[in-house]
């Protein structure tokens, strides 16, 4: 595996990820993108170039665990989705961090401003 650590869960966690991996399933689960999509808004994000040989590799070892479902969108176009297990570590990796976050009414307020 390029980035991800050998996982041997079944429930996969976004601990199991590598940051960029993370970055990557929040990215697909606004919706499904092809690869260069994917890659603008990584960059987009990092203020810097994000090398194909580092987005690809990472996208494969989603798909082989399972957090990322890829098909064809024409010969030279692949797409990729979030699957039920990737939205489960994306969701997972949010209440994480709003649990860690939200320590009084001030910081739960400021949550709620952002989701309006």
């Amino acid at each position: 595996m390029s980035e991800a650590q050998t996982v041997t869960d079944e429930s996969r966690a976004a601990s199991d990820l590598t940051a960029f991996q993370q970055n990557i399933l929040s990215i697909l689960a606004e919706e499904p993108m092809y690869g260069l999509a994917i890659k603008r808004e990584l960059e987009a994000y990092y203020g810097s170039e994000v090398n194909h040989g580092r987005l690809y590799p990472n996208l494969d070892d989603l798909v082989e665990l399972g957090l990322v479902e890829k098909s064809e969108l024409d010969k030279r176009t692949n797409q990729y989705e979030l699957t039920d297990a990737g939205h489960d570590v994306v969701l997972g990796q949010v209440e994480w961090v709003l649990d860690r976050f939200v320590t009084d009414d001030e910081r739960a307020d400021e949550v709620r401003a952002l989701l309006e």
